[in-house]
């Protein structure tokens, strides 16, 4: 069994479609290769929700959803800024960033990120709390590369091993629509929410050493 799992961890899996749905991505290491490349159902994006949740022991920053285009490396990221400890989140150019977040180390988070073209509002969810909204612009996001694992630098590579992401991610999900308030706290509550359109049926590459598995450890549910 142990050397199943090392192959499974070792080896670029072939693309599978399935939902990413109670399933867990495991990066034990720091690297600058170990990713899941994400194919996703949509191609043309005006609207985007972003939900994962994830627990990592890093003290730097980390990206935890990469997602590029041919015109912008940044088209849609929600990362994490350990200097000022701050959330941020990039649409192509401009970016948001957003505080008074309680992320703290080796505990599960809940994270959803919604952004629509047609106000340029982008809004972050956190632990069941939702951040004020902010406007960001944008312009709609077409061929989209997802990362996860990294963060892109050049569509589709451009790693760092600084900004590489190490820990455990489960639940992730994607719509190209804002995700309702409601649906949102459902997620959050771990209970039952519509399954993201954008990358439902999916097809995904592990490359290096990542273990995806059934989810097995409690998430944290929101505090609201």
């Amino acid at each position: 069994m142990a050397f199943f799992l090392l192959l499974v961890m070792l080896a670029t899996c072939a693309a599978v479609p399935e939902d990413l749905s109670d399933k867990m991505l495991t990066f034990p290491q720091e690297t600058k290769t170990a990713n899941v490349k994400v194919t996703t159902s949509v191609q043309d994006f005006s609207a985007v929700t972003v939900c994962l949740r994830s627990i990592t022991d890093l003290r730097r920053d980390h990206s935890l959803f990469s997602l590029a285009t041919r015109s912008h490396h940044n088209a849609f990221l929600i990362f994490w800024v350990a200097s000022t400890n701050l959330f941020s989140v990039h649409v192509g150019k401009p970016s948001a960033t957003f505080g008074a977040m309680d992320y703290k180390l080796n505990e599960w988070h809940s994270v959803c990120a919604t952004w629509k073209s047609a106000s340029g509002l982008v809004q972050l969810w956190v632990d069941g709390k939702p951040s004020i909204r902010k406007y960001i612009g944008g312009s709609r996001i077409s061929r989209p590369s997802v990362i996860l694992g990294q963060e892109q630098d050049t569509y589709g590579g451009g790693f760092d091993i600084k900004q590489s992401f190490a820990g455990m991610l489960s639940d992730v999900h994607m719509w190209d629509y804002v995700l309702s308030t409601r649906e949102i706290r459902r997620y959050m509550d771990d209970g039952y929410f519509t399954p993201g359109n954008a990358i439902r049926a999916l097809e995904y590459h592990i490359i290096g050493r990542v273990l995806k598995e059934d989810k097995q450890v409690p998430c944290v549910v929101s505090s609201h």
